[in-house]
């Protein structure tokens, strides 16, 4: 049998070389002879298991110092560090976690059986957004089982014991080509344990699947797309474990008045052209329930605004409100009967009457005629 290479010289470092320069070393060397990344070379595997075996020993501060006292001879070949595969050893491992960095750290639990979240969506009137409302949900999800109290044990006493997959850790390691995948335990669930006498009900879970009623507070000021946590009302956790939170999304339906914009409300009101000629007063419907009193000055056109302060919708975790905008439409009177065509015919004259008409009148018809005297001549 070929006499075993120094470990040290397998590595390219001195033999008072740094823990930071054995890694360093190690890390190029197992890059380059990865059997992953030297397909077709028959030296490749062999040389990353003797680095590998290598390093394995050279990390570990009370095996370098048997190893620089005894050599060879302080190992037999039970304790080379898993050097008996050309892909696994502690080195390897360690050398992706400073790579690739750790997953939750080793001998930690991945998971502590915290239950998931959950989402539910509600639907609300834009009044309800403006003055707050509750409302009631059915949520289906996990609750804690009543029978073994959440333990998941049969008679409510957990008498839990090491899985034996993950030795307690909650995780297993499994290398799949250069990368080394973890996972929660397939066996435990993350748990790193396993119950001895499970719950006949939960099957040892220590939840139930169950639908459940809760109460919705919903403040004044919301607006569409908002989302409110419950905190503990999603699912519950394994075997006792913290639950978690229910998430309602908020979706508030179209108005058929009223338009939101931020905390303004945004209200189009008709006006009879008479009405617009005259001025005067008109009523509005506000989003609280009330009406609000709005002026309208002689001459008002369409696409007017006007403006009604602290008349818009809530702002939200405050007392204030918002400001209210009328913008008017002046509407063309249809289907005239003969008195009110007669009195429009009347006005039309006066209106008219000495080829006078308004300036903004005179001013498009200028710029008309001008058109047309252009095309004219070309």
């Amino acid at each position: 049998m070929m006499a075993k290479r120094d470990f040290y010289e397998i590595l390219g470092t001195s033999r008072d070389a740094s823990d930071e320069d054995l890694k360093k070393a190690y890390r190029k060397l197992a890059m380059q002879w990865h059997p992953d990344r030297n397909h077709g070379n028959k030296d490749a595997e062999p040389k990353f298991k003797e680095l590998n075996e290598a390093y394995d020993v050279l990390k570990d501060p009370e095996r370098r110092a048997a190893y620089d006292q005894y050599g060879h001879a302080a190992f037999d070949a039970a304790g080379r560090g898993g050097a008996g595969s050309p892909f696994g050893g502690g080195a390897f491992e360690d050398i992706f976690e400073e790579m690739f960095g750790r997953f939750g750290g080793r001998g930690q639990r991945q998971s502590t059986g915290r239950g998931a979240d959950l989402r539910q969506e509600i639907q609300i009137t834009l009044e309800e957004a403006f003055a707050g409302a509750k409302k009631t949900i059915r949520v289906p999800s996990s609750v804690q089982c009543e029978t073994c109290s959440g333990s998941g044990a049969e008679g409510g006493k957990a008498q839990a014991q090491t899985c034996g997959t993950c030795q307690g850790a909650g995780k297993v390691r499994q290398q799949q080509g250069f990368f080394l995948v973890e996972r929660s335990c397939p066996t435990c669930g993350g748990q790193g344990r396993i119950i001895k006498n499970p719950c006949k009900v939960c099957a040892g879970s220590g939840r139930v699947q169950r639908e459940r009623s809760l109460s919705v507070t919903i403040p004044p000021g919301v607006d569409d797309g908002m989302r409110i946590r419950l905190t503990g009302e999603g699912e519950a956790g394994l075997r006792g474990a913290p639950a978690g939170d229910l998430y309602v999304d908020i979706g508030v339906r179209p108005h058929e008045l009223f338009q939101r914009q931020e905390n303004n409300i945004f209200v189009h009101v008709p006006l009879r052209m008479s009405q617009a000629a005259l001025g005067g007063a008109v009523e509005v419907p506000v989003i609280d329930g009330g009406r609000a009193k709005v002026t309208i000055p002689a001459g008002t056109q369409t696409g007017d605004q006007f403006r009604l302060r602290g008349k818009g919708f809530s702002v939200l975790r405050s007392a204030s409100r918002g400001d209210m905008f009328v913008k008017v439409a002046v509407e063309t009177p249809q289907n005239l009967n003969a008195k009110q065509r007669e009195l429009l015919e009347q006005f039309e004259a006066e209106a008219t009457k000495g080829g006078r008409s308004s300036p903004e009148a005179e001013g498009f018809f200028a710029k008309v005629s001008a058109f047309w005297e252009g095309l004219a001549g070309r």
